[in-house]
């Protein structure tokens, strides 16, 4: 699978995609494949408020469950709800159809911490060498 360039990525394998001052979050293939068989999401509700780094809510598959973290500060305004029924577009479309929520954000500077994809792919192979 290609990952998007036009993405901005976290060391914690969250994906986002920042449009007109809201991000849209996902976790990355990487993820996805590391994870294995998915089997349970836990989101949240919109309307909460998260500061970057928060626990957003958590995966779970066959192999172990990991918590999931905001990428950027501010008000979820939208949640994936398909997800709770299906996680087979996030399987299929980690990118795409398997976001997960929307946030409203309260810091655009805080996209500046985040990596492009040159280096998340540079943390992967470090991951690998370990």
């Amino acid at each position: 699978m290609t990952r998007p360039a036009d993405l901005k990525y976290s060391p914690s394998h969250e994906w986002a995609r920042i449009e007109d001052g809201t991000v849209t979050v996902g976790i990355t293939d990487h993820a996805v494949e590391q994870l294995g068989d998915l089997v349970f999401v836990d989101l949240p509700q919109c309307g909460a408020t998260l500061g970057r780094g928060d626990a957003f809510g958590e995966i779970e598959s066959t192999k172990s469950a990991s918590e999931l973290f905001a990428p950027l500060s501010g008000e979820i305004v939208e949640v994936n709800a398909e997800l709770a029924d299906d996680l087979q577009p996030l399987a299929a479309d980690p990118f795409g159809a398997g976001w997960m929520i929307r946030i409203s954000i309260s810091n655009p500077d805080e996209a500046s911490e985040l990596i492009d994809l040159e280096q998340y792919e540079e943390l992967l192979a470090k991951e690998k060498e370990h």
